[in-house]
């Protein structure tokens, strides 16, 4: 690991002027910021900690009934919040199914948001993969058991956001603070496949902090959903999860809204418009999940040896939908 100093500023707009300078890194929660540092994947030379920016703090309800999150709020928090809890079900449950209870009380929305792929090759110093500037995706022909299974190519890392997927289905947004000004990005346009950048998977400029995500106000009808599968439940990644927000009319009881996406299955938490189409219009019973379950996996591209994934995402599928709509499986 390099030297580094911490430098902590004084508001917003000095945090924002010290990373626009090259060699500096953002410091929030700091648990993916050290591992990346031990790994050698970042050599900054200043991390900025941002901890003490009020305008990052914070969980409340928005005056139109929405959520605002700021990007410091810790997910124990976020899991733990009344409001989140009655309201935005998936979002609480996504916040509490990461990590161990340890890091929830440090890590934060932001960090969660922005942590860097798992992938043994990408997290290996020597090794210089398509993420790290080199040539080749090692996963492609190598160890590809947790890689992705939609939408990979030429990188087929997974992004490991438990929050990702679940504010995504409610239509989040995130406020960004940077050299040329604020301004905001819907959530799921946030995300960069690597077919658009292989070094990067996300649209923030440098300079640029986030500063909070916002969620408009559902439908008074809406419950949400998060399920989410991992090999040790004390503490690892998803091997595949999935967020269902669903508005059901009560007197036809048929869906008029339904937003399903899947997160450690592609390089960005996926948005499954297939699962959706399925859905709407429908009255929601296991008949019209599985047939949701099966769309939102057809398109699916397993390597050699993460095809396990396809059936467990599937399954992941048909239980949050029936989750969301509070009808029993069986």
């Amino acid at each position: 690991m390099n030297r580094f100093e911490i430098v902590t500023p004084a508001d917003l707009p000095s945090a924002v002027r010290l990373l626009a300078q090259p060699e500096h890194m953002a410091l929030a929660g700091g648990v993916d910021t050290l591992d990346l540092l031990k790994q050698e994947i970042v050599a900054p030379r200043t991390l900025v900690d941002l901890n003490g920016l009020k305008e990052l703090q914070g969980i409340g309800e928005t005056p139109d009934g929405g959520l605002r999150l700021g990007a410091l709020a810790r997910l124990s928090d976020v899991a733990a919040h009344p409001a989140v809890r009655t309201r935005f079900a998936a979002v609480a449950e996504a916040a509490g199914e990461a990590a161990t209870p340890q890091i929830r009380n440090l890590g934060t929305v932001g960090g969660n948001l922005l942590q860097r792929p798992r992938c043994w090759y990408f997290r290996n110093p020597d090794i210089v993969c398509l993420k790290k500037g080199g040539r080749t995706c090692y996963a492609v022909n190598g160890l590809n058991r947790y890689h992705a299974i939609l939408g990979g190519g030429p990188s087929f890392i997974v992004h490991p956001s438990n929050l990702g997927p679940a504010l995504i289905a409610f239509g989040a947004s995130v406020r960004l603070s940077g050299p040329g000004g604020e301004r905001k990005v819907v959530l799921e346009q946030f995300f960069a496949l690597p077919s658009v950048d292989a070094m990067r998977e996300n649209v923030l400029q440098p300079g640029e902090i986030v500063v909070e995500v916002t969620v408009p106000a559902p439908a008074a009808s809406a419950r949400s959903a998060y399920l989410e599968v991992r090999e040790k439940q004390s503490f690892d990644w998803p091997l595949a999860s999935v967020a269902a927000m669903l508005a059901i009319d009560p007197g036809s009881k048929k869906i008029h809204q339904a937003n399903v996406v899947l997160g450690a299955v592609a390089p960005i938490p996926w948005r499954s418009r297939e699962a959706e189409q399925a859905l709407s219009g429908a009255v929601l019973d296991r008949a019209h999940a599985s047939s949701a379950a099966e769309a939102a996996l057809k398109n699916a591209r397993p390597l050699p040896h993460n095809a396990y994934k396809v059936a467990i995402a599937r399954a992941l599928v048909r239980r949050a939908v029936l989750r969301a709509g509070q009808v029993e499986d069986i």
